[in-house]
């Protein structure tokens, strides 16, 4: 049987592991919030800066949950950020990496459960929930790109991308409408 700190350093890995997913998202999600608007879809760009706030949220709470812990947050993203995409690709892309995250997450969250860290698997929960929010937004506006093209593209183009003085992300903002 494992000890305690055995059970605790598994948790710790699966935290870290997540927040150096968050890490990257962040990056991504910047990245294509600041294309967004060069291309001037600023509610497309508005919208994905909120979701990045998100992921900033996220990856502190996994920091804080790794101090509480005893351990040291990574400061490493998961991967390269692909940069320049095409408006045709990001949502698509996008809407796979969160699908991804909440499968990640709903493994790390029974990791949690199985070294008795009821916490964790709380946060995990809230994040899988709000990553949710975040898929189903992808892939709607992948969608309606995929359905509608030019349509639906003409409709954003020239909308403020200003998102004024709003620092609680996307999912926050949305629950507070």
């Amino acid at each position: 049987m494992a000890t305690k700190e055995e059970r605790r350093e598994k948790v710790i890995e699966v935290l870290n592991q997540a927040r150096s997913m968050e890490l990257q998202a962040i990056h991504l999600y910047m990245n294509q919030h600041y294309n967004l608007d060069d291309m001037d879809y600023g509610e497309l760009a508005s919208n994905m800066k909120l979701i990045a706030i998100d992921e900033m949220r996220h990856a502190e709470q996994f920091a804080e949950r790794i101090k509480e812990l005893g351990g040291e947050p990574t400061d490493q993203k998961s991967k390269k950020v692909e940069r320049g995409q095409k408006i045709e690709v990001i949502f698509n892309y996008d809407s796979t990496e969160e699908d991804d995250t909440i499968d990640a997450y709903n493994q790390f969250l029974l990791v949690c459960r199985e070294n008795g860290d009821s916490i964790s698997e709380k946060l995990f929960e809230t994040i899988i929930d709000e990553e949710q929010a975040h898929f189903n937004y992808f892939d709607a506006i992948k969608g309606h790109i995929e359905k509608l093209g030019n349509t639906f593209l003409s409709r954003i183009a020239g909308t403020p991308s200003s998102t004024g003085l709003a620092d609680q992300g996307f999912v926050i903002n949305a629950q507070n409408a």
